[in-house]
């Protein structure tokens, strides 16, 4: 499973030189460095993000001496922190934070509280904005990639919501880079465009690809069929309650449910961030059903699987999951036809693995022959889709808003973009394949900044106007 919490590093700085009674004072510095990390420890700490500050690491708390860079950097790594957040607080130390930075090798947040004294004989305390410029020319100097938010006081608003864009991109960095995506079995035979390299994703990016045989998949399944009867009979009861079935759905449900209980525990034993599956018609013919329902119900417990044998469908998915901290449910709806009126609007559509919970509460909720049968409800969504052609891996992002359009089978939902002849055109012209995924919520900002932290992932964002 992924891990969703982030820690960030604080890093208050000074300058480092004879202290005098203006902009340079070592006691304005240490009381401004002070009470800025005391506001965001108070105020930006939530569920999945806390801090690790400098009490007791360094006498003042604010860094200024690259003596002490080898201590911060040994109390971070000690602590585990994701990411560091620079803080200049008079005018910072450019020398020591890119030192910092670079020693670490975490994601860099760049920010300072913008300055406010000014007194009658001329003298200020701090030139903070001016430290900012200093220490990102450092940073780029020296190969650092770095987000930056724009000077202004520690309670504008405008800091906390960036701040909250960067640590869910820490925490997409920090699931992506190292993960490790279960292989099902094979891909269908004719669909070449899922076809990925394994070597190329170990060298890039430090994704493991753990191979599981199909007779692992069987064996498993029978063992649960034979030995976890009370189980499936529960199951099977919560899969009546969650949807509307046919008679195909209600012949298989503790099948269904036995596909809920295998990935969960092959997800555990092989210690797996998410799953890349051939589904049909290997299922069918390996156990007599289809996991299109499970996958859907696994979605809503959290695991990521991808149908078809995409990999890079898991990998972007696990992407856009991190991006909403695990509190939305990623999906894989293809680009699949135009709408027969509207040229903006696309139907992006799949057999039914849906999670059940991203369906229209003013229809019923359909499992028909072991697949789901809805459409999504309204919102605004995020779409993307990494993939690889000739050594160079991109992903492609955009967003959209539900629309209306003909009533279908499977789950879908009906897409109005502002741009979807830029899209076909992308599509066609590569890297990439109809299969995209989406998550509610608009997060192409924040995908731009994780390809900083991830070099070898470059961003190739949809622009152009409707048509």
């Amino acid at each position: 499973m992924l891990n969703y919490n982030v820690k960030i590093g604080l890093v208050p700085l000074r300058r480092d030189c004879t202290p005098r009674p203006g902009m340079f004072n070592w006691e304005y510095a240490k009381k401004r460095g002070r009470e800025t990390v005391s506001y965001i420890e108070d105020h930006f700490t939530t569920n999945h993000v806390s801090f690790v500050d400098l009490k007791g690491v360094i006498d003042v708390e604010v860094l200024w001496s690259l003596d002490d860079v080898d201590l911060v950097a040994e109390h971070f790594r000690e602590n585990q922190v994701d990411a560091i957040f620079l803080i200049p607080v008079n005018f910072g130390n450019e020398e020591a934070a890119g030192a910092l930075a670079k020693k670490m090798g975490k994601p860099v947040l760049l920010w300072g509280p913008q300055d406010d004294s000014f007194f009658e004989d001329g003298l200020r305390m701090t030139d903070t904005q001016c430290g900012i410029f200093a220490m990102s020319r450092q940073l780029l100097r020296m190969n650092v990639p770095f987000t930056y938010i724009e000077n202004c006081y520690v309670t504008d608003d405008m800091l906390k919501r960036e701040f909250d864009r960067f640590t869910r991109v820490v925490c997409a960095v920090k699931n992506f880079v190292g993960m490790r995506i279960g292989q099902v079995g094979l891909r269908p035979k004719p669909f070449c465009s899922v076809i990925f390299n394994e070597g190329q994703l170990m060298e890039d990016f430090d994704i493991h690809v753990i191979p599981i045989n199909l007779t692992v998949i069987r064996d498993k399944f029978q063992a649960i069929l034979e030995n976890r009867k009370e189980e499936l009979r529960q199951g099977a009861e919560t899969i009546r309650k969650m949807y509307v079935t046919d008679a195909d759905t209600d012949a298989n449900l503790e099948k269904m449910w036995a596909f809920v209980l295998m990935y969960r525990e092959i997800t555990e034993e092989y210690k797996l961030n998410a799953i890349s599956a051939e589904c049909w018609t290997a299922m069918q013919q390996l156990v007599g059903a289809m996991p299109c329902t499970s996958y859907g119900i696994l979605a809503d417990m959290g695991y990521i699987i991808s149908c078809e044998s995409d990999m890079h469908a898991a990998m972007t998915q696990v992407l856009l999951k991190s991006l909403s901290f695990g509190e939305g449910v990623p999906f894989l709806g293809e680009f699949t036809t135009r709408h027969p009126s509207d040229r903006n609007v696309e139907l992006l559509w799949h057999c039914g693995p849906f999670a059940p919970s991203l369906h229209r509460t003013d229809e019923p909720c359909y499992s028909k022959n072991m697949r789901e049968w809805f459409q999504v409800k309204a919102g605004h969504y995020t779409v993307a889709r990494i993939d690889q052609d000739h050594g160079r891996y991109s992903v492609i992002a955009g967003e959209c808003d539900s629309a209306s359009g003909p009533y279908t089978f499977g789950t879908y939902l009906w897409a109005k973009f502002p741009n979807l002849s830029a899209w076909e055109r992308k599509m066609v012209e590569g890297p990439y394949i109809h299969h995209v995924s989406e998550i509610e919520g608009s997060y192409t900002d924040a995908i731009r900044e994780v390809c900083k932290y991830i070099p070898a992932l470059n961003l190739d964002e949809v622009k152009g106007e409707a048509e």
